[in-house]
């Protein structure tokens, strides 16, 4: 008989993975519903409550001049309902005076609590209510609004706003002391609207009130119908008959899961979401953070995570962790090249990108009442990056989430294999495997498709498994951001006009990076070349060239850029879904055959298909020091190896007819002997710390990372454990790990 104390909803899994075992819980302990089911719950609630023309109301909120009074006009006709504008049918009413009146009569305080409880003294529904530009600086007139509304925040561009406003010849809004500008306070105004929409529309420039009208009814429809954006597994065979059921996950089940039950990798059902010419316009005066709520919110559903939250997530991932304001900035190298910089975060690397973000979608999506223990595979970055993400969420989340990175022993930089057991917290371990990578992405993947493993922890400790390579959708998502953002930057800088095509060049070795390149485009940025460059385990150029992926006696070597040391690429068979039509039964067989026969052949109209957008070629250890050394030379900045791959195939594949951006996924500290060896400079000292003073004392570009330089400054060397090549024994590890942690 197993007893459930820890976590009792979790009955219901382990019968799943143990039908034979008789499960109870403690009669006084009530079955908590897991996640999955809590928002079937939820989702079924909304379909019973919720219609464009139902019980609730869609409330319209903005700043004023943003078109609250005119867009709700257009609305009410388009839906026959009744519309209310608070200015009008609430307030000047109430109070038998005109609303600049009563600020006049009362001042700005006086007037926010008497607005605030006009709104409290009024209830309606299935109407449509345009609030007051300072409406939602009222706190409990918000929650009564919102227990009965739909809040759909007409997000439109400051610049707009000011220009509106002195044609309508306002000249004070509420709040507005003497010695404030319009535009400063119609910025501060942006808190409080961040804090209580359900849904955002963005009103581009140019865009007409039946435009924006168009996109509410568009928005509201979205937010009620939850069940529209799902994931499936790209091994995922669709069923014949039209009547059967599909095996779908929403998005919160995807990022909790991390890889399939079948093997396969989650991505979305649908389309990725694409905006129009003038969205892109208006994102490119924007910030970073800016940028990524708007895209994050078109692809994550607020039943997942709602707007809001997902808004603070985005703020505390990009806000302070990132020495550079800009987040990913984009440096003109030379000529048509220019370098996108991925390694500003706190980790020095473009992992942080995605695992400053993605631990808080994490901790909001897991049950409230049950343990995860987040399984890492990393060849160099990815596991100080993950250490460093988890170490950062909330107190009561580091109680039930904890990580576990395995590295090869000896196939990181010295700096790497430092920085991953430096990053090492209360809730995160590094362990060191005598193999390669690729071995321990294999054998991590092996261990989530153990159900008897699994089920064991669930049953014996309360702990699910789950992952944060970038094998995880909740992972990778976050890097399409970058890719749209350098290309706004380079059309802010005017090195381009919005339209013109430029290519991609990235160091690829998983295909996560340039994978989320291709969601770029597909959400609308004009990427004409996907430049794909190897280093010497150029097993992906030889895929792209001809559409044989063939592992048979290839060797993994060990190279200078050891982040890309990786022969099996795990996001490619993402890639191979999208291009084979979501044909599930054909990646399933494809994917067994490179497990079981270690290669396949795509057909040649599918490697015609890849050739049209993917171009690629590799990288060897001497171009790659070559490429670093006369860089330097001609423009004072030092690439990364991993960057200087390519650079190199930049140089090789590129036509110059148009702009080529490089990602530079690493700052160069992280590998001071091989920049040492490239630029010729003798090793007077062999400790990391004086490698990196020592570079740092050359003021080149990009400048010192003072948070690697910090790392290196730990006196204290820190424990981690090393294991033997063997699931089995990375299995033992696991598991004392969660008995330390959670038991």
């Amino acid at each position: 008989m197993l007893h459930f104390n820890r976590c009792p909803h979790l009955k219901q899994i382990a019968q799943k993975c143990f039908p034979s075992i008789h499960v109870r819980t403690d009669k006084h302990v009530q079955l908590f519903l897991s996640r999955t089911l809590a928002l079937a719950e939820f989702r079924k609630s909304w379909h019973s409550t919720h219609s464009l023309v139902g019980d609730k109301n869609i409330i319209l909120m903005g700043p004023p001049g943003a078109g609250k009074t005119t867009v709700g006009r257009i609305i009410g006709q388009k839906l026959g309902c009744c519309v209310i504008d608070v200015d009008d049918d609430i307030l000047e009413k109430t109070w038998n005076m005109s609303v600049s009146e009563k600020l006049q009569d009362v001042g700005n305080e006086q007037f926010l609590e008497e607005e605030g409880k006009a709104v409290l003294n009024f209830s309606t529904s299935g109407s449509v209510i345009s609030l007051t530009g300072s409406n939602p600086m009222h706190d409990a007139s918000m929650w009564h609004l919102k227990k009965n509304g739909i809040i759909v925040y007409l997000d439109v561009p400051l610049i707009d706003i000011v220009s509106r406003l002195k044609l309508m010849k306002i000249d004070r809004i509420i709040g507005q002391d003497g010695g404030t500008s319009m535009k400063d306070l119609l910025k501060f105004r942006r808190q409080y609207y961040k804090k209580w929409y359900d849904t955002r529309v963005f009103c581009e420039s140019g865009a007409s009130p039946e435009e924006v009208a168009d996109k509410v009814l568009s928005a509201v429809k979205r937010y009620q119908d939850v069940d529209s954006e799902t994931f499936v597994s790209t091994r995922h065979i669709w069923p014949k008959d039209d009547e059967q059921k599909v095996s779908t996950k929403f998005f919160s089940e995807a990022v909790i899961e991390g890889l399939a039950s079948d093997g396969g990798l989650f991505v979305p059902e649908k389309e990725f979401p694409k905006l129009n010419c003038r969205e892109w316009k208006s994102l490119v005066g924007a910030t970073y953070i800016e940028r990524a709520q708007i895209l994050l919110e078109k692809c994550i559903h607020p039943a997942d995570v709602p707007a809001a939250r997902l808004g603070e997530m985005i703020e505390t991932a990009y806000g302070e962790n990132f020495a550079c304001s800009k987040v990913a900035p984009v440096r003109h190298l030379s000529g048509n090249q220019f370098i996108l910089e991925l390694f500003h975060g706190p980790t020095g690397s473009f992992k942080d990108l995605s695992l400053q973000l993605m631990p808080h979608l994490f901790a909001h999506c897991i049950p409230p009442s049950c343990n995860y223990m987040i399984l890492v595979a990393t060849s160099g970055d990815t596991g100080s990056a993950v250490l460093n993400g988890f170490s950062r969420i909330n107190k009561n989340d580091k109680q039930r989430i904890a990580v576990a990175t395995f590295f090869p022993e000896n196939g990181v930089s010295d700096f790497q294999k430092a920085q991953i057991i430096g990053s090492q917290k209360e809730n995160g371990w590094a362990v060191g495997v005598k193999a390669d990578f690729d071995f321990c992405q294999t054998a991590v993947k092996g261990i989530f498709r153990d159900s008897d493993f699994a089920g064991f922890l669930i049953v014996e400790y309360g702990t699910v498994l789950s992952s944060a390579n970038s094998i995880n959708w909740g992972r990778l998502l976050p890097q399409v951001v970058y890719h749209a953002s350098a290309y706004l930057d380079l059309v802010s800088q005017g090195f381009i006009s919005f339209g013109s095509p430029v290519d991609v060049c990235i160091p690829t070795g998983n295909f996560g990076n340039i994978l989320a390149a291709v969601y770029a485009k597909m959400m609308g940025i004009p990427i004409r070349k996907f430049i794909c460059a190897s280093n010497q385990n150029h097993v992906l150029t030889d895929f792209i060239k001809t559409g044989h992926y063939d592992l048979r006696e290839r060797k993994l070597a060990q190279t200078f850029s050891p982040a890309i040391d990786i022969l099996k690429a795990s996001n490619l068979e993402r890639h191979l879904h999208l291009m084979a039509d979501k044909n599930g039964k054909l990646i399933t067989k494809l994917f067994n055959q490179l497990e079981e026969q270690h290669h396949f052949q795509i057909e040649k109209m599918l490697v015609k298909k890849l050739q049209q957008d993917f171009v690629a070629d590799w990288c060897s250890e001497g171009e790659c020091l070559a490429a670093i050394h006369s860089t330097y030379n001609t423009s004072g900045y030092i690439l990364d190896p991993h960057t200087a791959v390519a650079k190199v195939v930049a140089d090789r594949m590129q036509d110059k007819t148009c702009p080529v951006i490089v990602s530079s996924t690493a700052h160069y500290s992280k590998f001071a002997p091989a920049i040492m060896q490239a630029l010729k400079i003798k090793e007077i000292n062999h400790t990391s710390s004086s490698q990196l003073y020592l570079l740092s004392s050359y003021n080149a570009l990009p400048p010192p990372h003072e948070a690697l330089l910090e790392r290196t400054k730990q006196q204290e060397k820190m424990e981690y454990q090393v294991c033997a090549a063997n699931v089995n024994v990375m299995k033992n590890h696991v598991e004392k790990l969660i008995q330390n942690q959670f038991v």
